[in-house]
């Protein structure tokens, strides 16, 4: 997949008065958020925030003596991937079969599927990738004999495919996939060793779906389910079920990755690589992740933390009543499923740098395309007027990612210096 994607006017954010230009180009442009040229609403990508965060993150990693292999689905940005990737990420992870793909054709070659693969396509799409790519890894979940029936039905009607490599994957009750008792577990893990289409290649889980912000819950949570992810790799490690020299053990959302990354290198008479799958910490967020990173930061005791690197840009296009401004920006265009979009800025037309807000600006309601913006009676002096611009943060990034198809990235006085794409 080319990485230098020629942009048009098709492309939403994309000005109406330039001809089409080359990704490659764009930072070269001399375009600027706030001069007024650009359409809004945009989405834009903070430059100095962006390397804050890879380094920072590879940091963590290394520290912890793991490896990081980042969730893609949350940008779905070859551009983006390829940053990753020099930062010092192990490889990528991926949901799907598709998305897989795209990192392959972006250069990622050890990449994890953390989901379960199970349809006769997808399966055929991972062999067509491993013999199109040498040297390329791909290791998917599996987390029920069913599955592993599938998975030897579709191997043995076409016996020229290399082995499947997998990890076994250990659930919790109540959440998503994985096996909910070691039985289970162990049970499976037999199968997958005596089986002739696949290898075990180690054990995984996700934690993410307990995270509270409560340190001594989280704390706990996460201790019970990498206890039982521990016992299983070991009885895997004691019956000799594991396939290769060396045992991948990986976990880690983007709330509570801490309380995971120390206990992925057990003790199992063999080399154990821990993989974090974290993928919101590229450009984090202004509300949900903001507010789990803190406790993160408490119990490492980081001086520093993740940064918010996204941001969208809209336009006051209406004050049909006293205090309230409706926003060119909605549900097309940002953000919502964990809470409304969190305004920070404002910069009025003719004015470049962003200025401070009142701090009773609320976003309390989307459309398809418009933004409610609410304020207190005491701050209605300084209230926003139509064509002012107003900066939003966001909670969840990869649900505003997946609403663009590029996105320019920024310095921090919002001069266009670069640009990604997106192939959601």
């Amino acid at each position: 997949m080319t990485t230098d994607t020629i942009l048009d006017t098709s492309y939403k954010g994309f000005p109406r008065t330039s001809p089409p230009l080359a990704r490659s180009a764009i930072g070269s442009a001399g375009w600027h958020v706030l001069d007024g040229k650009l359409p809004l609403p945009l989405a834009v990508i903070k430059r100095s925030a962006l390397a804050h965060n890879l380094a920072w993150m590879q940091a963590f990693v290394r520290e912890r003596g793991i490896e990081l292999a980042p969730h893609g689905k949350t940008t779905m940005s070859p551009e983006l991937f390829s940053r990753q990737l020099a930062a010092g990420a192990w490889g990528l992870t991926f949901a799907t079969v598709t998305q897989l793909a795209v990192g392959v054709a972006a250069g990622a070659r050890r990449t994890l599927i953390a989901n379960q693969v199970v349809t006769d396509d997808d399966l055929a799409g991972i062999q067509a990738l491993l013999a199109a790519h040498e040297g390329l890894r791909v290791v998917f979940l599996v987390d029920s004999l069913a599955q592993l029936g599938l998975i030897e039905q579709w191997f043995a009607a076409h016996p020229a495919s290399q082995l499947f490599e997998v990890m076994l994957e250990v659930g919790v009750p109540g959440a998503r996939t994985g096996c909910r008792t070691q039985d289970e577990a162990a049970t499976l893990a037999r199968a997958l060793k005596a089986s002739t289409a696949v290898r075990l290649a180690g054990i995984e889980c996700y934690e993410g779906g307990g995270a509270t912000g409560r340190s001594d819950h989280d704390a706990a949570y996460a201790d019970a389910l990498m206890t039982r992810v521990e016992a299983i790799a070991r009885l895997c490690a004691e019956e000799a079920l594991f396939e290769n020299d060396e045992v991948l053990l990986s976990a880690g959302g983007s709330a509570i990755f801490d309380l995971v990354a120390d206990r992925l290198t057990p003790a199992l008479g063999r080399p154990v690589r821990g993989l974090l799958r974290s993928g919101c910490y590229v450009t984090h967020d202004h509300g949900n992740y903001k507010r789990l990173l803190a406790s993160v930061a408490e119990r490492c005791g980081c001086t520093e933390t993740l940064l918010p690197a996204l941001e969208v840009w809209a336009a006051v296009q209406s004050r049909p009543e006293p205090g309230l401004a409706i926003l060119t920006c909605g549900r097309r265009d940002i953000s919502y499923d964990l809470e409304m979009p969190i305004p920070f800025a404002r910069a009025p037309r003719g004015v470049l740098a962003p200025q401070a807000i009142p701090a009773s600006w609320k976003i309390t309601a989307l459309n398809d395309q418009h933004a409610y913006l609410r304020w207190d009676a005491a701050d209605e002096a300084s209230a926003p007027v139509v064509g002012e611009r107003i900066g939003l943060g966001i909670s969840h990034p990869c649900t505003t990612f997946d609403k663009w198809h590029w996105m320019p990235i920024v310095e921090d006085d919002y001069r266009v210096t670069d640009a990604v794409t997106l192939h959601f």
